[in-house]
């Protein structure tokens, strides 16, 4: 059994209507994913806006998540940046504060050579002694961490135990699999036939809003339920459709803050509120996939 696996919601950023930190707001949230039975959280990714943020925010960030999880579930901290000594520093920091992992995107805006994103990753990995994922995004960092590039990490951050696998490849979790990885898929409308290739479980964005649909495909898969499994993972791929249609940070947390009935903020700019039209169709059609305010979520684990 793998030490990290599950379902691990990638983390939203509530802000305050000032664009801070809401910190009340980042621990219901937290709460909620918790009562619904999901296994850790990816927190301070792309979902949770980390690279937009200042890196003091980022390191309260890490310090309320792990409060707020008192031991319950795993944290996986992301300390992305644009270069080594801030990724390193915050990794650093979130060790302090708690978490139970770090996880590091690739250098980005300057393409580096493999040597030097190698390099990047041991530096950053031995500012603690927790377990390090690889963030692999490439559509946003454009480096595509391949299963040969992934094998020299591996060699050289004796911390790696695994990663988070967003690129359009999807069989490659195979591939991380076999070389003995924790391997989360980073697309949740491909839970199912991942976890069946070898993926751990899956790290995304859509099971903030409504984690029960994942944590039961992540039951049945379990059950050896397949039927159960697939029909699941079609409801929470309708899911996935809807929240993606006007964009992704401003839609969770209109989602959010619909079902909980608090108020998560708006994107960090320069990203962009939804609109009252937007949000109307939003609202529909939370109310067609029955994702009412705190619908009945299961909490047996």
């Amino acid at each position: 059994m793998a030490e990290f696996e599950g379902v691990y919601p990638a983390i939203i950023t509530p802000m305050t209507r000032d664009g801070e930190l809401n910190e009340a707001a980042f621990r219901e949230v937290i709460e909620f994913n918790i009562e619904a039975g999901v296994h850790g959280f990816w927190v301070a990714g792309g979902t949770g806006e980390s690279v937009l943020l200042e890196d003091h925010e980022n390191n309260r960030i890490a310090e309320i998540a792990a409060d707020q999880a008192r031991g319950r579930i795993k944290n996986i901290m992301h300390v992305g940046a644009p270069n080594t000594r801030r990724a390193a520093a915050m990794a650093e920091h979130a060790a302090r504060a708690g978490v139970d992992a770090i996880c590091c995107v690739p250098p980005f805006f300057y393409r580096q050579p493999d040597q030097a994103i190698v390099e990047h990753y041991r530096i950053v990995a031995a500012a603690s002694d927790l377990p390090f994922f690889v963030y692999n995004l490439p559509q946003s960092t454009g480096v595509e961490i391949t299963p040969e590039l992934m094998a020299r990490i591996q060699d050289r951050v004796p911390q790696l135990r695994g990663l988070k696998h967003s690129a359009p490849i999807v069989h490659n979790v195979r591939a991380f699999s076999k070389m003995g990885l924790e391997c989360f898929v980073g697309n949740c409308m491909m839970m199912l036939p991942a976890l069946t290739i070898g993926a751990t479980g899956c790290i995304d964005g859509p099971p903030n809003v409504a984690p029960e649909l994942w944590v039961e495909i992540w039951r049945a898969y379990n059950d050896g339920d397949y039927a159960r499994a697939e029909e699941a993972q079609d409801m929470a791929s309708e899911v996935g459709i809807a929240v993606r249609q006007f964009g992704m940070h401003s839609t969770l947390k209109a989602v959010l803050s619909e079902r909980l009935g608090i108020d998560c903020g708006d994107p960090r700019p320069p990203g962009l509120p939804l609109t009252p039209e937007q949000r109307a169709v939003l609202v529909a059609d939370l109310e067609r996939l029955g994702l009412t305010r705190r619908a009945a979520v299961a909490s047996d684990d």
